[in-house]
């Protein structure tokens, strides 16, 4: 039988029958059907079809040890936080999950109190919490992983010297509290040089997240935390890039005089962890 558009679908779907996987056949038949549905639909033209193609593969060329281009591209499309929202359903009280993001990488060990700020300049940030069960009950020994960008809005791995700083990996204290210091996260754009910033370009769309820090938290007995803390009144909490912002992960900056007589902000977030 002929290949046309009336029976494209159906051809390539029984082309999967001797699949053994049951999980890639389900995938791969909803991934045809939809990709099928969407040219149909469409109706691409051959260039525009070739275009795309060169725009995936471009996305694939910008990509390297220091970025992941489609991580990029699946953030501000909103795949990310959809799968994030499908795999981290919560039905207690438990700290909200948000994306990984394109920028994490190994960080040193160090201890509460220390500052993970040693090569940038800002404005005095110290942030702390206490990591908890949903029953209130301190978790000591958590690994608690933070990274951010810094007041010109880029990461450590994006500059050209690859110095590490704004990232750190520290151990909650035996109530369960943990301490650092840093300097004042701020609202940044993602990386426009590439072919996700080409798109966001094209499609009217601003590159901006506005400003967090990043945890990824671990403990014996609960599931892995992946999440923001984002600071309350940025301009770009309602049009997040990423459309990462979730209320519950909103905090207030307080201002605080230390004893040196020198101002800094003060950061509470407290993080629920869910049990395995």
């Amino acid at each position: 039988m002929d290949f046309n558009e009336n029976n494209a679908t159906e051809a390539v779907l029984n082309s999967f029958s001797k699949i053994k996987d049951e999980r890639l056949k389900k995938i791969m038949s909803s991934i045809i059907r939809n990709l099928h549905q969407v040219v149909k639909e469409v109706e691409p033209t051959e260039e525009e079809w070739i275009k795309a193609i060169m725009f995936l593969t471009k996305t694939g060329q910008k990509c390297d040890d220091r970025r992941q281009e489609f991580i990029l591209l699946s953030d501000v499309l909103g795949v990310s936080m959809l799968l994030d929202s499908i795999n981290n359903r919560k039905s207690k009280n438990e700290t909200e999950t948000t994306v990984l993001g394109p920028f994490h990488t190994t960080s040193p060990m160090i201890e509460n109190g220390t500052n993970i700020a040693n090569f940038v300049k800002g404005e005095n940030c110290v942030v702390s919490g206490i990591i908890t069960d949903n029953n209130n009950i301190p978790i000591p020994g958590a690994s608690l992983e933070v990274w951010q960008s810094g007041p010109d809005g880029l990461y450590d791995v994006q500059k050209e010297d690859r110095v590490v700083d704004l990232r750190a990996t520290l151990l909650s204290l035996d109530d369960g509290s943990y301490l650092f210091r840093t300097v004042k996260p701020q609202y940044y754009p993602i990386p426009v040089d590439g072919p996700v910033g080409d798109l966001l370009k094209n499609l009217d769309r601003h590159p901006y997240r506005p400003a967090h820090i990043h945890f990824m938290v671990k403990a014996k007995g609960f599931k892995d935390l992946i999440t923001h803390v984002f600071i309350d009144g940025d301009k770009y909490l309602e049009s997040d890039t990423v459309f990462a912002v979730k209320q519950s992960l909103i905090r207030k900056l307080e201002k605080n005089i230390d004893e040196n007589k020198q101002e800094y902000f003060k950061l509470n977030f407290d993080i629920i962890m869910e049990k395995n």
